[in-house]
């Protein structure tokens, strides 16, 4: 890249050792990240050591969650990210390269990085680390069901319509260092998505999976069971679970453990409006045909869920957590 490159062997006077777990932790290294630029007696002993400022780090951390391993905990780099953003009045700290291009931009129109973006890279600089702790003790806790502590660190991925109001602000979160099955859903029609849309379809669509492989269709409301059905075709497991209470599941969100056929489209074209349709496909023409008679109904392909061994529950003043229940199909 045309870089110039300086050893930090050369800066410290210390070779790496102990197979490369110790490099950067010296005081060299950290007296030149925490060093307070406007405190005389810092910068007294910087030049007592010979310590000179660093004023940009770039963090890329071992990527734990890909695969664990005592080797992969990285104790350097986040003890230089963590120094970095304590120090972030004078020092800026990029773990993330989506940040780069601001980085880049600010240097070379100003020759520094503002106080704000500062403010901002040191910010995410530490949510970068407890996120990564958080792997690190998810690591230790994998085969204990319910542990003493749960760290959870979330990223928001989407912004939604609303939440469970049209007055509340609503987002998709997902674990940091982990994808969603979620991130693959594909809408092929209808309004944006809000809080009790992705709340009720995630309901329904593991319920249509819990229940066999026989054609199965789930319709919720409200995270309940207006009507779940199987039968030997997808258009009389909807015909079924529709009727098991056809008023509440006007609004509801159906879901489909089968691509959507011709018949099961007629089935739900004749029936109460469908807030979601959430399906692993659509056959040819069945999107067209639901759309011209559902405009505003959210028609979702989805792959399916994930299998889960926690669930965690909010409630006022606390949280409950529970292993995960799957039925054991007997119909």
């Amino acid at each position: 890249a045309g870089i110039p490159v300086t050893d930090v062997a050369d800066v410290t006077g210390v070779p790496a050792i102990l197979g490369h777990r110790v490099v950067t932790l010296h005081p060299k290294v950290h007296g030149g990240l925490l060093a307070d630029r406007d405190d005389p007696a810092h910068l007294a002993d910087m030049e007592t050591y010979g310590i000179e400022g660093i004023d940009l780090v770039v963090v890329n951390l071992y990527p734990f969650s890909s695969d664990p391993s005592i080797e992969l905990i990285d104790i350097g780099g986040p003890a230089m990210v963590r120094a970095s953003a304590k120090n972030h009045a004078h020092v800026a700290v990029v773990t993330d390269p989506a940040d780069y291009p601001t980085v880049l931009a600010e240097l070379r129109a100003d020759g520094a990085v503002s106080a704000g973006t500062r403010r901002a890279l040191a910010r995410k600089a530490f949510a970068t680390t407890a996120a990564y702790d958080a792997q690190i003790v998810s690591w230790f806790d994998e085969d204990v069901e319910l542990p003493d502590t749960i760290h959870l660190a979330l990223e928001k991925v989407d912004e939604l319509r609303y939440g469970e109001n049209p007055h509340q602000p609503g987002a998709r979160y997902r674990e940091v260092g982990t994808t969603s099955w979620w991130d693959d859903v594909v809408q092929h029609s209808g309004l944006a998505l809000s809080y009790l849309n992705l709340y009720d379809a995630a309901a329904a669509w593991e319920l249509a999976h819990d229940l066999g492989d026989r054609p199965t269709v789930a319709i919720i409301k409200h995270a309940n069971p207006c009507g779940v059905a199987v039968a030997d075709s997808l258009a009389d497991a909807y015909a079924k679970a529709f009727a098991c209470d056809e008023r509440s599941a006007f609004g509801g969100i159906v879901a489909l453990n089968r691509p959507v056929d011709t018949a099961t489209v007629e089935a739900m074209v004749d029936a109460a409006q469908a807030d979601v349709v959430i399906a692993p496909g659509y056959e040819p023409g069945t999107l067209d045909a639901l759309r011209a008679k559902r405009k505003n109904t959210r028609l979702l392909e989805a792959p399916p869920p994930a299998t889960s061994a926690r669930e965690l529950r909010q409630i006022n003043g606390g949280w409950l957590a529970q292993t995960a229940h799957h039925f054991a199909a007997t119909v």
